[in-house]
């Protein structure tokens, strides 16, 4: 049962309480409605991939309700610097470099070092970040590949019984997605336009590398968007699919009951969880990387996960990990 709250103080209170409680809230910001939840939480994290149906783990644009708390996050140089003091709050997502021991969740931030942070400027959004205390990543409240919703009501059609609630104040007053911009490379690289104009972000920062722009981005390696690169984080240990056991110079990723003999195992889920193996994804993956490669280990080999609900976007996931590169 999806609940309906208004959004006044009490339902802002209310919706707050949900995000902390690791639950799934459909909020309002300027450009779309927002599938929020604690972006600190793993399993919260996983649970959006779940409601949306989304084939893939791409990066989640976290929200946060300042420039500071933003930074706290993600390492800002000059640029986001201005950017932030001329753009935020508004619909203009900068994807920055991770702080040390940035408590995003890996899932969030698709396995990635880096982490796309947005202040929006709509109020009732405003007040339910200050509420909650905590990152809250939010793609659109749309199951995946649907319109994206600018009303409460579009958020119901998609989303009813999927989500906790919904935080109704009304339509979007811009009713597109935020404008991302890279600012990993030594060239602001625009990922997706969107609601802050081009002419807008380079008056702050001079020119940007347009999405069609491959050659520049990939040569920056600043490819931080959605479905851009086959190979999306791959562990420097070759991965191998479909593995039934694993070899005496192999780490185990394994999903379910284990077979014995690895020399080294992380299981994603003993239970056959889905959900509980989507939010351990990533971390296993570089667990299974860096202690593999401490003990001198060839491969990581990667059991069978069933390809329904959450396990499309976990094969997904593993398939661009095994992807030649």
């Amino acid at each position: 049962m999806t609940a309906e709250l208004a959004a006044d103080a009490a339902g802002i209170v209310a919706a707050a309480g949900l995000l902390r409680g690791g639950r799934l809230v459909a909020f309002p910001t300027e450009t779309v409605y927002g599938l929020g939840a604690d972006a600190t939480n793993e399993r919260a994290v996983a649970a959006i991939f779940e409601a949306k149906g989304r084939p893939h783990f791409n990066p989640l644009i976290v929200h946060v309700p300042d420039a500071a708390s933003a930074f706290c996050l993600g390492v800002a140089d000059q640029r986001a610097e201005r950017l932030a003091a001329a753009l935020w709050p508004g619909p203009l997502t900068l994807v920055l470099p991770c702080r040390p021991r940035c408590p995003v969740a890996l899932l969030a931030r698709a396995g990635l070092d880096t982490v796309a942070l947005r202040v929006p400027s709509h109020p009732v959004a405003l007040a339910l970040m200050r509420e909650a205390g905590v990152p809250v990543a939010a793609p659109s409240a749309n199951r995946s590949g649907e319109v994206s919703p600018t009303t409460a009501a579009h958020v119901r059609e998609g989303l009813a019984g999927r989500i906790d609630a919904v935080l109704d104040a009304g339509p979007c007053p811009v009713g597109l997605e935020s404008s991302v911009l890279d600012l990993t490379g030594p060239m602001p690289v625009l990922l997706r336009p969107g609601g802050a104009t081009v002419e807008a972000i380079e008056a702050v920062v001079g020119p940007v590398a347009l999405p069609m722009d491959q050659a520049t981005a990939e040569g920056a390696r600043t490819l931080r968007s959605p479905g851009l690169l086959l190979s999306h984080y791959a562990p420097s240990l070759p991965v191998r699919l479909e593995a039934t056991e694993a070899g005496a110079d192999e780490a185990l990723l394994a999903f379910g009951p284990a077979p014995p003999g690895a020399p080294l195992t992380f299981n994603l889920s003993e239970a056959g969880d889905l959900a509980e193996a989507a939010s351990r994804l990533f971390a296993g993956l570089r667990c299974l990387d860096a202690e593999g490669r401490a003990r001198g280990l060839a491969r990581i080999a990667a059991m069978a996960v069933p390809s329904r609900g959450l396990g499309l976007a976990i094969n997904d996931r593993l398939k661009r990990a095994a992807a030649p590169r």
